[in-house]
């Protein structure tokens, strides 16, 4: 094999992606940092049981592992910058108050998520830490759609659930083995069959609720035969209470709910959502309530928070265009570096031409040059 074959899903990012994916990754931390979000750089590795705890199954096989050289202990390369957030929470601010922090930074995956994923996604996320009220829900719905407006994303669609539904529909029901698993898929996938068969032991109430979820899934009135067809249970009602007051406070955005959609079921206790735009065959932004993420640090607080793949969403979105610069001679003339120097202070981008290559293009569009006019340095438009 060739030296320089990378692994499968593992690709170099060339200038021009680069260069939108850099661009993008600052407007989105701006934006975060607009809400009052700090910057924090969790490591790309840590102590394994630190990295997992606490997480699942899931992101245990979505881990890279390695042995610790200096200790000897395992050590993890992180999946998901969540847990770490967390952690930095719990431990290392331990504020009593609202705590609101943002990140953006590689993760690593054993596995890609798709057919055409990468397994080395960029992960922007903001989390706010200390609110149990549905203030901090919203704050995070409109802080994503703020990022997706930034990055220029045209018309999103943000699909709603709440975990306590499927909890309140299982809430004293006995289930063995990985029978869970199989009723969470056949939700999933919406298969009827399947769910009878799974669900033939339970409740009537329980059996019928979960049934009835199979056909929710809509606009907004669904929110109203979901009050009609499932049972009458305070959680469930609390949480359909809750999706219509978010959804009405999403002014402008176009907002559906699928309340058999179970990804992350393991991870969120309360309201759950996905962000769809148009030429992404998945979701580009996951995210929702997860109260229990602290727990396993030993400290259990309210937290609401999303995350997207800058890397994903850069692949739906319009090509940037060249960026504007300035083409300069290369001499040795001492005023030629101070007008050029001058220019960049200024934030111009000022590329020189050597010798022999004035002609060539690359990922900069000069659009002006810099020459000499009466013993002046001035810049013209080409």
């Amino acid at each position: 094999m060739s030296a320089w074959v990378l692994p499968d899903h593992i690709a170099d990012v060339l200038p021009s992606e680069a260069r939108h994916i850099e661009e993008l990754r600052r407007d989105l931390l701006d934006m975060a940092c607009c809400y009052g979000y700090e910057l924090v750089m969790p490591p790309l590795l840590e102590h394994l049981e630190s990295l997992l705890t606490g997480s699942g199954e899931a992101l245990d096989l979505q881990t890279f592992k390695l042995v610790d050289q200096l200790s000897g202990r395992m050590l993890g390369l992180r999946a998901d910058s969540t847990p770490q957030v967390a952690r930095i929470d719990a431990h290392l601010l331990n504020r009593q108050g609202v705590t609101r922090l943002c990140y953006c930074g590689p993760v690593l995956h054993t596995r890609p998520s798709g057919p055409h994923a990468t397994r080395e996604p960029l992960q922007f996320g903001a989390e706010i830490y200390g609110h149990a009220g549905l203030e901090a829900d919203l704050e995070t719905l409109l802080l994503a759609l703020d990022c997706l407006k930034v990055a220029h994303v045209p018309s999103p669609t943000v699909d709603m659930a709440d975990a306590r539904i499927i909890h309140a529909l299982l809430q004293g029901i006995e289930i063995k083995g990985n029978l869970l698993v199989q009723v969470h898929a056949a939700l999933a996938a919406k298969d009827r069959g399947e769910l009878l068969l799974l669900t033939k032991n339970f409740p009537a109430v329980s059996r019928q609720g979960l049934l009835a979820l199979l056909a929710l899934y809509g606009d907004e009135t669904v929110l109203l035969d979901a009050e009609k067809f499932l049972p009458a249970m305070p959680a469930i009602r609390e949480s359909l209470t809750h999706l219509k007051w978010l959804a009405r406070h999403l002014e402008g955005a176009r907002v559906t709910f699928d309340l058999a959609d179970l990804r992350g079921y393991a991870y969120y206790t309360g309201m759950r959502f996905s962000v769809y735009v148009q030429g992404a065959s998945d979701a580009v932004v996951r995210g929702g309530r997860y109260d229990q993420v602290g727990a396993v640090f030993g400290r259990n607080r309210p937290a609401s928070g999303f995350s997207l793949d800058v890397k994903a969403l850069v692949r739906v979105l319009p090509v940037r265009p060249l960026r504007a610069a300035i083409r300069a001679p290369w001499c040795e003339s001492v005023d030629l570096r101070v007008a050029i120097a001058a220019l960049r202070a200024q934030g111009e981008t000022v590329v020189c031409a050597l010798p022999g290559h004035e002609s060539e293009v690359d990922e900069f569009h000069c659009d002006r040059v810099l020459i000499q006019v009466a013993q002046q340095w001035v810049v013209k438009s080409v």
